[in-house]
């Protein structure tokens, strides 16, 4: 790939990042942090696990098994966003706040997130929420090399 067509993915990427961003933004009153859930009880746990890219601009893909009521559910994750650098897998887990109802875990998800990868030496949280304001919290783990700072939309389909 020439040096040039790289250059006009990464604005093209960085573009539609900008917009689906702004879009998030636009959706509602995202509160994120251990202020939105606080004494709150979780209502399901998730595993999840990822590869993310970034140069400016970032893209990530992957999939994760949501606990509700008893029952686990596959999903398949998929997103697009600005800030960082590198190239490292996420394993996560946490909790699922405000979800009463399986029809509210799928969609975009405006995510929060901070890190670093160096390794298998990683440390950072992710949270983020929807349009119906499940608040996802998630404990990551990171491999490879990356320096994460910044915002995501995330998009959540269920498998079938």
């Amino acid at each position: 790939m020439t040096k040039q067509t790289w250059k006009s993915m990464m604005a093209c990427l960085t573009l539609v990042s900008v917009c689906v961003l702004s879009f998030v933004g636009c959706t509602g009153n995202v509160e994120l942090g251990p202020d939105a859930v606080k004494g709150k009880t979780p209502d399901g746990f998730i595993e999840m696990h990822e590869v993310q890219a970034a140069y400016i601009g970032s893209g990530s893909g992957g999939g994760g098994t949501l606990s509700f009521r008893g029952v686990e559910y596959a999903f398949d994750v998929g997103g697009v966003g600005v800030g960082g650098i590198g190239l490292s897998t996420i394993e996560a887990t946490g909790e699922v706040y405000n979800l009463r109802d399986l029809a509210q875990f799928p969609g975009t998800y405006g995510q929060a997130r901070y890190g670093f990868a160096i390794g298998t030496a990683s440390a950072g949280d992710l949270w983020l929420q929807n349009e119906a304001s499940v608040i996802l919290h998630l404990k990551a783990k990171r491999t490879g090399l990356m320096l994460s700072l910044g915002g995501d939309a995330v998009v959540i389909s269920m498998r079938q």
